[in-house]
């Protein structure tokens, strides 16, 4: 039996030696992670377990095949994989992710009355869709980087995990985006309140 509490890489090794339990231990202590953040790209259950599961065959081909090569960065690899698969599965089906929304969800903080009269709640409905169009006219990997800060609350350490660039490029896109977006709303004269 393997000892669970052997760090990652050790896990690797034990896994390409032949040692099929290793693998069992790594899915174990990452699935919650990987598949939190699938789902809330493509918060559809049945389709984030194929991607995840298309994830891990993806990483078994590879540690089978004996090209991994990330040594003490597994976890930030197999999210990559996962990121990828994400986008991959967009493209096929060429539509871009909805935003997940929850009661309490807000742009920006817009929506910060809990007791939202009618007229308010539609003009903030409004307000929403509009933010969301706006950001779809951002460049991809801006468009990705705020999302991720805004919608999904990740660190910019998780962010740069996720999409395998530095912490400052992902500082960069969202510094970016923020620009993009402010010149989108005076060039539109558009309210962001209500």
């Amino acid at each position: 039996m393997v000892n669970i509490q052997l760090p990652d890489a050790t896990l690797v090794t034990q896994y390409i030696a032949g040692d099929e339990d290793a693998l069992a231990i790594l899915i174990k202590r990452h699935q919650s992670k990987i598949y939190g953040f699938i789902y809330s790209k493509i918060p559809d259950r049945e389709v984030t377990n194929d991607v995840f599961q298309d994830t891990f065959i993806k990483v078994i081909k590879t540690l089978k095949s004996n090209s991994y090569n990330e040594e003490g960065k597994f976890l930030p690899w197999v999210m990559r994989i996962s990121h990828n698969l994400v986008v991959d599965h967009y493209r096929k089906n060429k539509k871009m992710p909805m935003f997940r929304e929850t009661e309490e969800f807000s742009i920006f903080s817009i929506m910060s009355d809990d007791s939202l009269t009618i007229e308010n709640k539609i003009i903030a409905d409004q307000v929403q869709m509009d933010l969301k169009k706006l950001i779809e006219e951002l460049p991809a990997d801006q468009k990705e980087v705020l999302v991720m800060r805004m919608y999904q609350d990740m660190s910019f350490k998780e962010i740069s995990e996720c999409t395998g660039v530095s912490i400052n490029t992902a500082l960069g896109r969202m510094r970016y985006a923020l620009m993009n977006l402010r010149k989108v709303i005076d060039k539109h004269q558009i309210v962001l309140t209500n």
